[in-house]
């Protein structure tokens, strides 16, 4: 049996914790310590999950193979570079970085390192996206729906950057040809940042998408719907169920094809439990993660383009 992988989480706020519980339940994974800039947090977690408390990450340098990075988004080059310099294996939550310049200077940072470099853009993990990069073909057009109440947090950045990414991703993944067009606007409503959004990708396969984002909606929504020819699919990305419909042959005496819907059998994950699973075992065997810096990259670049239109609407 390998020896176990050595992990370390620097940042253990709300989802740093997640991340340090999730290690600590790992047969494969000896969680080493956890590094918060908070001294109280810091010794909090690391007594929750049996680990030692830091309040620098340097200190994790020479006892662990891999990190988990969940700091705030302006933080992630400065946090990363020790750690790529030593050859530490990385988790990135996403966003890369604030900007694609630095965004881009992260990702040659980790390819020079040699490391194994995943991004954590955790809705490639959920049940009902996985089944969907199975069956989908050649989607014609796409709708993308994620709103939500007000939360304060991650106000520091837009909703471009906190939620919408999210999609961006899985759009490109799922149509995977170069977009040729892109039509956004959005406004700020309780923050100095956009608040709401909507954009309009089109790709050159011919595939059109429109996805809606927000944080500051009565109520909440995470849901895709994907149109090809004689295909439907409807994802809740909160249950992880698919519901297909599909074209049939017309019956005996009838003009038109029927439409025939079902729901699939899919079987639910905890996208970040199923997430940090992928990044041990790419670790250990030496792979490829299924999204790798530059895949996060181009996410971050076409978010910054939609930024920049919304921002001209705005001006």
């Amino acid at each position: 049996m390998p020896s176990p992988i050595r992990v370390g989480v620097v940042g253990v706020g709300y989802l740093g914790n997640i991340h340090a519980k999730i290690y600590s339940n790992m047969d494969n994974v000896e969680l080493v310590g956890v590094v918060d800039a908070d001294p109280a947090t810091a010794e909090k977690v690391a007594a929750a999950h049996g680990c030692a408390a830091y309040t620098e990450p340097a200190e994790l340098i020479g006892k662990v193979d891999a990190v988990s990075i969940v700091v705030p988004t302006s933080l992630h080059l400065e946090m990363a570079r020790p750690f790529l310099d030593a050859g530490i294996h990385m988790l990135m939550e996403k966003p890369l970085a604030p900007t694609y310049e630095e965004s881009l200077a992260l990702v040659e940072h980790a390819e020079k390192s040699g490391v194994v470099f995943q991004v954590g853009h955790l809705e490639r993990f959920n049940g009902g996206v996985m089944a969907l990069a199975e069956r989908i073909e050649n989607p014609r057009f796409l709708e993308v729906t994620r709103i939500g109440p007000f939360v304060a947090r991650a106000t520091d950045v837009d909703v471009v950057t906190d939620l919408m990414i999210h999609d961006i991703d899985i759009v490109m993944s799922l149509v995977n040809s170069p977009i040729t067009s892109i039509s956004a606007n959005g406004t700020p409503v309780i923050t100095d940042h956009i608040d709401i959004a909507n954009v309009r990708l089109e790709f050159e396969s011919g595939a059109v998408a429109n996805v809606t984002a927000s944080r500051v909606s009565t109520k909440q929504q995470r849901r895709i719907r994907i149109f090809e020819q004689q295909h439907y699919y409807g994802l809740d990305y909160t249950n992880q169920q698919i519901t297909m419909a599909t074209t049939r042959p017309p019956a005996d005496g009838e003009q038109w094809p029927r439409i025939v819907t079902e729901e699939l059998d899919i079987e639910p994950r905890l996208p970040l439990n199923t997430e940090l699973e992928a990044f041990i075992d790419t670790v250990q065997n030496n792979g490829t993660p299924l999204v790798t810096g530059r895949i996060a990259l181009e996410a971050v670049r076409v978010a910054h383009i939609i930024k920049e239109k919304m921002t001209a609407c705005l001006a």
